[in-house]
């Protein structure tokens, strides 16, 4: 600790970070394990270096009027586009927004945050976009605390599950599910990657969790085209890797939402996004029908509508709210979160596991 005597104590972020997976040499938070990055496709690494999901969670002991933070972010250049965007810090309590603080764009900033009078748990969710390293926090006439830690939810996807277009970070459809359900979700979307790489199932394996969700298929399309057949036995061989090493963490997997241009057009090997995501789903009921009881699946397509979109692809706030009560509900009556499904009521598929219609 650092003392600084006009406000009190600064405190290292570290006990104060939730959505975390590695840290590297320096510090910082990775989304991807940082000894195995040279074995990722490039698009992946690179995703996997920004801090999405990455937060500050926290209890204020009475009388304490605000949280100072520490960080350091990038700032953009002249010529960028982003150069006048402000930094923002949404500070949520619960499920409701309290407020959002808004700071010029700095490489080494402090901002504050005020705070009702309340113990909280809070969150601050910092501004993404500019990759910023929580550093250091500090009470405000009083005193902060760790929040107690809540079980991890790792959730792997594409640009869907990183976010996009969602107008905040916390408006991500992990984030969203991750407050409802009372997860520490930990965001391992990779936007334009998230292809069914062999070396993520193998990190995913090795990192402990209390619960796994897949939400990838739709790069598999256009990005990297892939045939049914091929998706098929690369859903197959993922999930076989992510067992090899978490056999009983429970699992969801959501197959490809919604995409309007990609449900009957053929890309390059021919396949349609909605053959493709058959493939993903029958590679699950089979899996399931094999023997894993702590499996199961989401089907995609009927999640969102066309109005859920923002740009025919990427989910608006409302989509993103849509696919987040889909998975809680999904968890939930899964058994695998929250409370379980109610005696006697059988969900779809073998074992009683694969959620929602054909």
């Amino acid at each position: 600790m650092e003392r600084d005597g006009k406000d009190g104590t600064w405190q290292d972020a570290g006990p104060f970070l939730r959505g975390t997976a590695w840290f590297d040499e320096r510090g910082r938070a990775l989304r991807a394990d940082p000894a195995d990055l040279d074995r990722l496709p490039w698009d992946a690494a690179q995703r996997a270096a920004l801090p999405i999901g990455v937060r500050l969670e926290f209890t204020a002991a009475p009388g304490t009027r605000a949280v100072a933070v520490h960080y350091r972010a990038r700032v953009p250049g002249r010529a960028d586009a982003l150069k006048e965007l402000a930094h923002c810090f949404a500070l949520w309590e619960g499920g409701r927004l309290v407020g959002e603080t808004f700071a010029r764009p700095a490489k080494n900033a402090v901002v504050v945050l005020e705070l009702p009078p309340r113990p909280g748990p809070f969150t601050v969710h910092p501004p993404e976009w500019a990759a910023p390293r929580l550093l250091r926090l500090r009470a405000v006439g009083g005193a902060v605390a760790p929040a107690p830690a809540r079980p991890r939810w790792v959730v792997h996807g594409d640009s869907i599950t990183e976010g996009w277009l969602s107008t905040r970070p916390a408006h991500s459809w992990p984030a969203v599910a991750g407050r409802a359900l009372g997860l520490d979700a930990v965001n391992l979307g990779y936007a334009g990657a998230a292809r069914g790489e062999l070396p993520t199932a193998e990190q995913l394996a090795a990192l402990p969790a209390e619960l796994l969700t897949l939400a990838f298929g739709t790069n598999c399309w256009g990005r990297t085209p892939h045939s049914a057949p091929l998706l098929y036995e690369t859903t197959r061989a993922f999930l076989a890797v992510v067992r090899a090493g978490r056999p009983r963490t429970p699992l969801l997997l959501l197959s490809p939402v919604l995409r309007p241009e990609a449900e009957a057009t053929r890309n390059a090997l021919g396949a349609t996004l909605a053959e493709l995501r058959t493939a993903m789903e029958e590679a699950v009921r089979d899996r399931v029908a094999a023997g894993d009881d702590r499996l199961a699946l989401l089907p995609g397509r009927d999640v969102l509508g066309a109005q859920d979109l923002a740009d025919g692809l990427h989910p608006n706030d409302r989509g993103h709210a849509r696919i987040a009560r889909a998975v809680a509900g999904a968890l939930r009556d899964s058994g695998f979160a929250g409370t379980p499904r109610a005696p006697g009521r059988d969900l779809p598929g073998a074992r009683g596991t694969r959620l929602g219609a054909d």
